[in-house]
């Protein structure tokens, strides 16, 4: 099952949730509405597994707290771009973030 140009990340979400569903698909009509779903639901996960960043005080943070909330700050986008594709609204390929 396809959405229109969706990246290999976006698509194997997609994927794994139809996999889920009685028939293992969904039809072609509703897969815009199960997408957007799919991506309210990314979007609940990124802000609890990982919080808006805070502002960095110049010279108040540790080089280890600075590279942590770097990485935190990577998979957050990834997951928020995902959800963004999903719904339409963003770019369509994943590289675009990478």
């Amino acid at each position: 099952m396809t959405m229109t140009d969706l990246s290999p990340a976006a698509q194997a979400v997609l994927d794994a949730v139809a996999s889920q569903l009685e028939g293992g698909w969904i039809s072609p009509e509703f897969i815009p509405y199960e997408a957007r779903k799919i991506a309210a639901a990314l979007r609940a996960a990124a802000d609890q597994v990982v919080p808006e960043p805070l502002m960095i005080v110049e010279g108040g943070r540790t080089y280890e707290e600075a590279w942590t909330a770097t990485v935190h700050d990577d998979i957050r986008r990834r997951i928020l771009a995902i959800a963004a594709e999903l719904e339409g609204t963003n770019h369509t390929n994943q590289e675009d973030y990478d």
